[in-house]
Order: structure tokens, then sequence, then C-alpha cells
């Protein structure tokens, strides 16, 4: 008896985290000196420091996976439809 199957695209999301420790330089500090003439930290500068430092794949820990079916269904690349093997015996 002839077995059928259905191929299901699925996506699967991994999510991981590290930590980073940015070095306090003046290449993280605001140009700009406060009111009371102090310099503080430039946040979107230490953030960006961080995304730099954790580009490496060292010591990142799985915090989490998930499933899903993925939002576009097509064929598996290694599938020829019937219609695309019409067509290439023609």
């Amino acid at each position: 008896m002839a077995t059928y199957s259905i191929s299901i695209r699925l996506q699967r999301t991994s999510v991981e985290e590290r930590y980073v420790s940015v070095p306090v330089t003046d290449a993280v500090m605001r140009t700009e000196p406060n009111a009371d003439g102090t310099y503080g930290l430039d946040t979107e500068k230490l953030l960006a420091a961080a995304i730099e430092l954790g580009q490496d794949d060292a010591d990142w820990s799985s915090e989490a996976r998930e499933v899903t079916i993925h939002p576009i269904q097509k064929a598996p690349d290694d599938v020829q439809t019937g219609l695309d093997a019409a067509q290439d015996a023609s």
C-alpha cells in the first residue's frame, strides 16, 4: 500500500544570553559635561560597545528555544513540483 506525507516548513528560534564587561573609558562617555561640570556615560555608545564585545561565539548560554510553523510554506529545495517536472521534460 502506498504511503504519503506532507512537508510542513518549521522554524526554530533560539535565544541565548551572555554577559559582557564594557570598560568605562572615554570611548563610552558623553562629550558634553552635565550642568554641574561632571561627565556621564553615553548609553548609546555603551550599548554599541557591548554589542561589539558580544560578536564572537564564546560563552553564550542557551536560554530558550521555540519551534513554530514557518509563516511562509514552500516546497523543500530538493523537491520538484509536478509542474516543474513537466516543464523540464518538454
